[in-house]
């Protein structure tokens, strides 16, 4: 069938049988629209009911069907007060429970009722136990129940929206794949030369798979069936990630020549060269900025390899240009950093340099917005205060964002507005120092250049990376103790994930007051969330001029502080965090010539997926490895942060299990741009539903 005929696409869910206003709306919070949403709404997991399990066989965490006898029905109490009924048949015994019952239900289950049961098998109090089941309880005289003839599928759902009903629309939309065939909008030569079914079949056995399938197969993304499905979506994502590339350098910027004078005065008053890497990355930007069509460069750099040099040199192109250019940083810790690093280097070259962040005041504020709207100010740093509707740029031609990961979509979309307002689209530099798994980069970045500084200044000492148990923690105060006296610096980390802010500044003071009293000789210093931004921002200058041995923090230290005399880190409950941000907060050390060592205190008994996560810290210091490793065990969501929202969750790629489909869908991608571009859209409505206007930030 031709895409130009009408399609499933067109035809919205109202039309199957029993879809009213009502449960319209409810569908639509799940983005199911049309026909081929209804379709592509794929099942979460599977549930065979297609045999009957004998009680004997079950093991414990089986998910199965029985068919039984009541033995006994009674009300138990124990912790809560329960329904307890213990069922037989030829091989063995088990007790089904429930904590919500009605008489009812006590009085239909007399002994001998026969009854069919479908449960996850849990340990009792002395047996296997089946928590609120789903049940059919059998008449007398009535033969059992016929068992289901296809796997069942487990839908993604919302509230008020049974998964019988999901299954029904289900059904009801490939009943109509027999008169209206869905688009094969991927050219079939492209599937079935890598042994993959049409879409419609794979479809018909993705959401009723016969018993002969393995579930196994099926949820591990093994089946050819999910693959063709896999294959389709990231090819839909690439080509949503290219086709917003496309667009945003259509938008004219202005060409920035690399300014050779001002950033050899720059380089000069430097006391370091840049490395290698520094160079060859700097190159990269100033082709990109030398262009009319708007920069969309990620730069990934360790911790401490430099990107903040970087991005001054990629300002000057704005500056000698007579432009403005802005860095956005996600704290004000690390924008006021950003800030006095860039009115040092920058002061001696007569370049003006102005602060944005909330804490300054009314007036200074004032004076600050009119340098920015009469274009005296060239270069402005600041947090969120950056992309106000009351901050008018002059002419805004290059936009810096710092760990772009802690930036709300809107959040950066507004700061490309106000250069838009300003006369051109402003070209874009991305920076962080989370490095990007391969994996990602290939995916959730396709619409950027990436650069990678992967090479550390020379002096940097490598840092020992200890695991040490909380039941050693005062050998581990008495290591602090020994290193502070010795004229050294330390971080004392307190981590508390999923819980307040409010809770976790609470359990860094108790840590201080501990410290404190364990440690007299010692001037220690605490900082965390709840702080105003100035007491912050004077906690961390005086521990950056050595006012303070200790610094009792949160992880609000994250991204951003250059202690160079700091060279001894405690993170306690390293477990509650990711690998990328462990590497991050480690990174705080080793800045300088001592050597360093950071001090993961670990809770026990400690998992053993706990033990493989933080045995990768103690093995490796190369962020990349770390970050492969963190995709890993955390997935997508966590590694993406806030970069493109609901987006970072494929419907039915998994980025870890499938990469290495991604050279294949990136060559293929090429190919279906060249031989059919005029299906791209539909493809990518297909499976993004519109969402694709996010990654233009």
């Amino acid at each position: 069938m031709s895409i130009e005929q009408t399609s499933i696409a067109q035809v919205p869910v109202s039309e199957l049988k029993g879809v009213g206003k009502a449960l319209t709306e409810k569908l639509a919070k799940i983005h199911i629209h049309s026909l081929q949403d209804v379709l592509f709404h794929l099942p979460a997991r599977y549930e065979d009911r297609t045999r009957v399990c004998p009680i004997g066989h079950i093991r414990l965490g089986d998910h199965v069907l029985i068919q039984a006898e009541v033995v006994s029905c009674e009300v138990v109490f124990g912790r809560r007060r329960a329904l307890r009924i213990v069922v037989k048949d030829g091989s063995g015994q088990i007790a089904l429970r429930f904590f919500r019952f009605g008489a009812n239900l006590r009085q239909q289950l007399t002994p001998g009722t026969n009854l069919q049961a479908w449960g996850e098998a849990r340990r009792g109090s002395s047996s296997l136990e089946m928590y609120h089941p789903e049940m059919k309880i059998v008449s007398e005289g009535d033969a059992m129940p016929p068992l289901a003839d296809r796997l069942t599928a487990i839908y993604p759902t919302t509230d008020g929206l049974p998964q019988a009903r999901m299954r029904s629309l289900a059904d009801q939309a490939l009943e109509r794949l027999g008169t209206l065939e869905v688009d094969q909008l991927l050219p079939v030569s492209m599937t079935s030369a890598r042994g993959l079914p049409s879409l419609s079949a794979a479809l018909q056995l993705i959401h009723k798979p016969t018993p002969d399938v393995s579930t196994q197969d099926l949820t591990e993304g093994s089946h050819p069936a999910i693959q063709r499905l896999v294959i389709e979506e990231l090819i839909a994502h690439r080509l949503s990630m290219l086709k917003l590339r496309t667009e945003y350098r259509r938008e004219g910027a202005l060409a920035l020549p690399r300014p050779e004078k001002l950033e050899a005065s720059f380089l000069g008053q430097l006391s370091f060269q840049l490395t290698n890497a520094q160079a060859r990355v700097v190159g990269e930007i100033s082709a990109d900025l030398n262009r009319t069509e708007a920069m969309l460069r990620l730069v990934q750099g360790d911790v401490g390899s430099g990107k903040t040099v970087v991005a001054v040199i990629s300002a000057l192109h704005a500056v000698a240009k007579g432009s403005q250019a802005v860095v956005m940083a996600p704290t004000e810790i690390l924008a006021e950093q950003h800030y006095l690093s860039f009115k040092e280097w920058l002061a001696p070259l007569g370049v003006e340099v102005v602060w944005l962040a909330g804490k300054i005041g009314v007036k200074q504020r004032r004076e600050t917005l009119v340098q920015i709207a009469d274009g005296s100010a060239k270069l402005i740093v600041g947090t969120h205060a950056v992309f106000q509707p009351d901050v008018v740029y002059h002419q805004l031609a290059l936009a810096v964002i710092d760990e772009q990961h802690r930036f709300g979509v809107d959040q950066r979309l507004a700061l490309r507005q106000r250069g838009i307002e300003s006369g051109c689209a402003p070209h874009q530099l991305i920076m962080t120092a989370t490095p990007i798994p391969r994996t990602l980069a290939m995916t959730a970045y396709a619409d950027l250049d990436c650069s990678v500084i992967d090479e550390l200044p020379p002096g940097r000492t490598p840092i020992q990376t200890l695991l040490v148990s909380n039941q050693r923690r005062e050998e581990v105060v008495e290591r602090v103790n020994a290193a502070c006296a010795g004229g050294q610096q330390a971080y004392w980390v307190c981590t508390l994930i999923d819980e307040s802010e409010a809770v976790e500044a609470e359990a860094a003071e108790e840590t201080c007051q501990l410290l404190q009293a364990a440690l007299p000789s010692l001037s220690i210093a605490l900082v965390h969330g709840r702080m105003k931004a100035s007491e912050k921002a004077q906690v961390m200058a005086d521990f950056k001029a050595k006012k303070h041995h200790l610094l009792v923090a949160t992880t609000v230290i994250e991204v951003g502080v250059d202690v160079p005399n700091a060279s001894v880190m405690i993170i306690e409950n390293p477990e509650r965090l990711g690998l990328s941000q462990l590497h991050q907060l480690r990174g705080r050390v080793g800045r300088g010539t001592r050597e360093s060592f950071c001090i993961l205190m670990y809770s026990t008994p400690l998992s053993q997926n706990g033990k493989a996560r933080l045995g990768v810290m103690r093995e490796s210091t190369d962020g990349f490895v770390i970050a492969e490793k963190d995709l890993e065990l955390r997935g997508a969501g966590e590694l993406l942060g806030t970069r493109q929202t609901g987006d970072a969750s494929f419907k039915i790629a998994n980025l870890e299990r499938d990469s290495y489909h991604l050279d294949d869908v990136a060559e293929l991608t090429a190919q279906f741009l060249q031989q059919y571009p005029e299906r791209a859209q539909s493809l990518i409505d297909r499976w993004l539903a519109g969402a694709e206007v996010f990654a233009n930030a």
